[in-house]
Order: structure tokens, then C-alpha cells, then sequence
């Protein structure tokens, strides 16, 4: 009888880092382990005159894989006292994206040096860090006169949440950090680098490069010298840094685990450690992702995942985030859209504007679940982070339309829930609508595991049967997949996807009636989408929206 093997997958997400240890043969997760960041506001320092700023201190990143890993494998010898940590065979690790920071010439944060300890532009700029929107902009434009198949890549637009815009605004913002600086690394990179001691030479994962700093192997990796140079000649000093720099698929070992942090960790040094990616990728690899599948990663944000055979010539689709050659499954190209505000959007009406009112999700929730659709006679726009898609414009903000003076708090929170997904369906027709075929979704994270009704409002308002995946923790079990395949347990992705991805656990259909009625309520949306999102050249005119909502409300009211 064979012993059983084990690999771990790191998840770093926006307040936390979870360690999973997953058995590769049957797919159990016999452990799983959380640390928070100890730094600033839930992991995250903010600015109140700023709120577009969001940072990460990096010491963060390794105080958090020693923690949740030794409590990990305490939770699995806990569970089963046979188990040994050397039956855990490989590393895998996603993190969010784009989150770059930058780094000193051996490859060490800035933040190490006494100078730097707690300076905001040191430290790693989280993915829902917007400080950088007119940079992106300018780089939109320049790569519009330049090189626009950069753009047909990414959208059409360039966002102020990746990688370029972010330095660049570090450049003019913190000259001083620039100085001291070497080049820039995503952590998804960095963490890799670490754990094998390759910092001074580190892999770059395809995924954060070509999602998120337009790279391409048609282009011959990173954008060209002359580009960044008309944008800063700093960009240029620091692009020259990512010449020639190994970029690798997750079904490639970035090196192996050095013997500091197998210590650390209480690992068996040398084992191999997966390519990271970034977290909503390995995300739809941990919930099964194929062609044909839109895999849902609903968390603060939501991320959209979809992948097709390289050999099916994808269109320029505009609006996405990206379409870029094995970033999420080797052999097929990744297709990513999104929207930047979900959870936390949420999480804004209750936490923030109720703080003091004594409601909570659960109470909110269970209110809302009474209404009908259309009931509220309200509608949303769920731009309070910006759009990142179709629009693709960081100052977008949140709309509210349609309140009286009896509107309640649980009618708006369905209002906001709607609004997501009406957001989400703008996606996925946008998706269709360029030939991609979708037969069918897949949600997991924290929203789609923990609120029943907020997933049936996803299914009428797309008209979509949605399957939510039995596993809590795709994400990190997406990496412990990308591991097992690097430590040669499985022969590929896919083979490792069929072992240990589990079976969908829960499945929610539309109700004809409650899909008509949002019919209705997602013209409107179309009309407020447009006309704020200045989509159009001749935005149809709102005079009787409103009179439309209170229509609706009438109607769905009654008994």
C-alpha cells in the first residue's frame, strides 16, 4: 500500500494568508490554517485624505506562511496522528494581483532599509491601491499611439490597479524610494523567490506579467525600452531589470524550498515549489476550470475566468481585464474580467454607513430575502471601487436610485446585491457576445459558500444555473494542485484537476418569474450604466426612469 502524499497551497489574499494541506490522490483537505496581517487596518494602511491608497507591509507576507503553516500542521497531526510533515511533497502559492512592491538589487524589499520601515510608497501596492488612475491613463494613450496590440491584451485600457501605473506613480510621488530602488516585483513572484532562495534571480509567473504588466511572448516578453522610456526614463531603468527573466506556467517550479524556510516552516527541505499566480486564477483551477466553464471567484471583489484552447484564434474583446496565453491552464489562453467592489461593497453598507444601527448581514439578509424583485423600487451601481469592467475607469462611483423617504436599510442591501450581479451579467453577454461560449458558471469564495439568497439573485438576474464548488478554498487548493504537478504526482493540471478537485455541492436555477421582472430592472441598468459610464455618444435619455422603478415597485408589491 502506497503512503499517502500531500502538498500545500499558500493563498495570500487582501487581510489574510491561508495555508491548505490537500491529499493528491483523493483531493481531502485534511488541514487548513489562517494568520492575518498584524499591520495597519485588517493587513491594509489607508489614508484618510486618500482613500485610493491601499499598502501592505511585506514583513507581513512572511510573519503570515510561518504562522498558518505551523498551525496547519498541527491541525493535520491533530486530525491524524500518522501524519508526517515529509509526506507533504510540494509548495504552491497564489497571491492578489496586481500587487507589486519594490525591491533593492538582492532582491529585498525597501522596506528593510531604516529609512524606508514605514513608508507607504515602500511598501506593496495591494491591488485595490487606485492611486495611480492618471498614470494609467497616460499609458493607455501612449501605448494607443505606440503599440496598441499592447491594448488588445488587456482591454483597450490600461488599469490603475497594475503593475506600470503603480510604478509609475511611485516614480514621481516617492523619488527617494526610486532611488533605493532596483526593480519591482509581484508578490505572487516574490514569495516563490523567498521560500527557494532566489531572490537576486527570481521567476516571474506568467499570470501577474501578462495580466497585469503587458507581457507577451509576441512582443518578446515585457513592453519595449523605447516605450517606457517616453513614459520615464526611470521605467525604462527599472524595465531593464526584467530583460531576460525566466517567466514560467504554474505547471513550473520556480526552485526548491530552501533550507531556512524549511525550518521555518517545519518542511523537508528541497521539495519543489510551484510558479506562483495570482489568486483568482489558481482559484478557477481549484474549482475545476475548463473550456466552456466561467469560474466566479466572489470575494471582496469578483474576478471572471474563462479559458480556450490556444488553438481557437480568440477576438479583440474590449472591456477586460486581459486575454493572455497560459495564465491560467497550460495550452489555453486565460480570458479575466471583474468587478472591484463586491464583498466590500457590502461590506461598506453594513460596517460603515450602519456601524451604529445594530443591523448585520445576517439581519439585513434575511429581510431582503422576503422582497421581491423589484420590490424596493431602488437601483444600483456598483462602482463604489471604480469599474473594472466593461468600462474600465478607477473614478467611476457608486449610484443609488430610486429611495424615499420609506426606503429601509435591507432594501438597499438588496439593491447593492442586485447591482453586482446586474454588473456580472454585463460581463458575461459581453463575453458571449464576442463568440467565447459559456455553458457553464461556477462560483466559489467566501459570498458564494455563505449566502444562499445572494446566489439566487445571481442566477435570475442571469438567467444561468450557477454550481458553487464544494470546496471553501479553491484558491489555495488551486495552488496545492499547480504543487502536485511540480513535485510529480499528477502529469499535468488537468490530470491533477480530475483527483482532487471536488464534485459541485450545491446548485441554484433561475425562477422564470424572478428573471422577468430583472429582465426589466437590467434595461434600466443598461440606461444608468451608460449614461454614467459616459458608454455612450448619445446616452439615452432617464426622465421616466425613475417613474419605471416606482412602476415596478407597484407592481411587485402587492400581495
Amino acid at each position: 500500500m502506497s503512503e499517502t502524499t500531500y502538498t500545500l497551497g499558500l493563498d495570500y489574499g487582501t487581510n489574510s494568508v491561508r495555508s491548505l494541506i490537500v491529499d493528491t490522490a483523493q483531493g481531502k483537505e485534511i488541514a487548513s490554517a489562517v494568520c492575518g496581517y498584524p499591520h495597519g487596518e485588517q493587513g491594509i494602511f489607508t489614508d484618510e485624505k486618500n482613500p485610493d491608497l491601499a499598502r501592505q507591509h511585506p514583513a507581513d507576507y512572511l510573519f503570515g506562511a510561518q504562522q498558518s503553516v505551523q498551525q496547519a500542521l498541527e491541525q493535520a497531526s491533530d486530525a491524524d496522528p500518522s501524519f508526517r510533515a515529509d509526506q507533504i511533497k510540494g509548495i504552491g502559492m497564489d497571491a492578489t494581483g496586481s500587487t507589486p512592491m519594490p525591491v533593492d538589487r538582492q532582491g529585498n524589499p525597501i522596506t528593510d532599509l531604516p529609512a524606508f520601515q514605514d513608508h507607504p510608497g515602500a511598501m506593496a501596492w495591494l491591488w485595490k491601491d487606485h492611486t495611480s488612475s492618471e498614470e494609467a491613463k497616460e499609458i493607455t494613450t501612449k501605448a494607443g499611439e505606440l503599440h496598441p496590440e499592447y491594448l488588445n491584451h488587456c482591454g483597450g485600457i490600461y488599469s490603475s490597479e497594475w503593475f506600470w501605473a503603480k510604478l509609475l506613480h511611485c516614480v514621481r510621488q516617492y523619488p527617494e524610494v526610486i532611488e533605493a530602488t532596483h526593480s519591482w516585483i509581484e508578490i505572487s513572484d516574490w514569495i516563490p523567490a523567498v521560500l527557494t532562495d532566489t531572490l537576486a534571480q527570481p521567476v516571474r509567473n506568467l499570470c501577474a506579467a501578462g495580466h497585469k504588466a503587458l507581457y507577451h511572448a509576441k512582443w518578446g516578453g515585457y513592453p519595449e525600452e523605447i516605450f517606457l522610456q517616453q513614459l520615464h526614463p526611470e521605467l525604462a531603468r527599472i524595465g531593464r531589470s526584467l530583460r531576460n527573466v525566466r517567466t514560467h506556467a504554474i505547471d513550473q517550479p520556480a526552485g526548491r524550498l530552501g533550507k531556512e524556510w524549511a525550518q521555518k516552516l517545519g518542511l523537508t527541505p528541497g521539495i519543489p515549489v510551484a510558479t506562483g499566480a495570482l489568486d483568482a486564477h489558481l482559484g478557477a483551477v481549484g474549482s475545476g476550470i475548463r473550456p466552456g466553464a466561467m469560474v466566479k471567484i466572489m470575494g471582496t471583489s469578483t474576478c471572471d475566468i474563462i479559458v480556450a484552447p490556444l488553438s481557437q484564434e480568440l477576438p479583440f474583446i474590449p472591456g477586460l481585464c486581459g486575454m493572455v496565453p497560459e495564465t491560467v491552464l497550460p495550452k489555453h489562453h486565460g480570458v479575466e474580467a471583474g468587478q472591484s467592489a463586491v464583498g466590500d461593497l457590502f461590506h461598506w453598507w453594513v460596517d460603515r454607513v450602519l456601524s451604529h444601527s445594530g443591523d448585520s448581514h445576517e439581519s439585513l439578509t434575511e429581510a431582503a430575502s422576503k422582497l421581491r424583485p423589484g420590490e424596493s423600487g431602488l437601483l444600483a451601481l456598483d462602482w463604489n471601487n471604480g469599474n473594472r469592467c466593461l468600462l474600465c475607469d478607477p473614478l467611476l462611483t457608486g449610484v443609488l436610485l430610486g429611495q424615499t423617504l420609506q426606503t429601509q436599510a435591507h432594501e438597499i442591501y438588496r439593491a447593492l446585491i442586485e447591482a453586482t450581479a446586474f454588473g456580472a451579467r454585463m460581463i458575461l453577454e459581453r463575453i458571449e457576445q464576442y463568440g467565447i461560449e459559456v455553458d457553464t458558471i461556477i462560483a466559489c469564495g467566501g459570498l458564494a459558500n455563505n449566502n444562499p439568497m445572494l446566489m439566487q439573485i445571481y442566477a435570475d438576474i442571469t438567467g444561468r444555473h450557477i454550481h458553487v464548488s464544494k470546496s471553501s478554498q479553491t484558491c489555495a487548493l488551486g495552488s496545492a494542485i499547480a504543487a502536485s504537478v511540480v513535485a510529480g504526482l499528477h502529469t499535468d493540471i488537468r490530470s491533477a484537476q480530475s483527483s482532487m478537485c471536488p464534485q459541485v455541492e450545491t446548485k441554484y436555477s433561475p425562477d422564470a418569474s424572478a428573471t422577468q421582472t430583472y429582465d426589466l430592472l437590467f434595461e434600466l441598468y443598461v440606461k444608468v450604466h451608460d449614461n454614467f459610464g459616459g458608454h455612450q455618444e448619445h446616452p439615452a435619455s432617464l426622465n421616466e426612469l425613475m417613474k419605471s422603478l416606482q412602476r415596478l415597485k407597484s407592481k411587485n408589491s402587492l400581495g
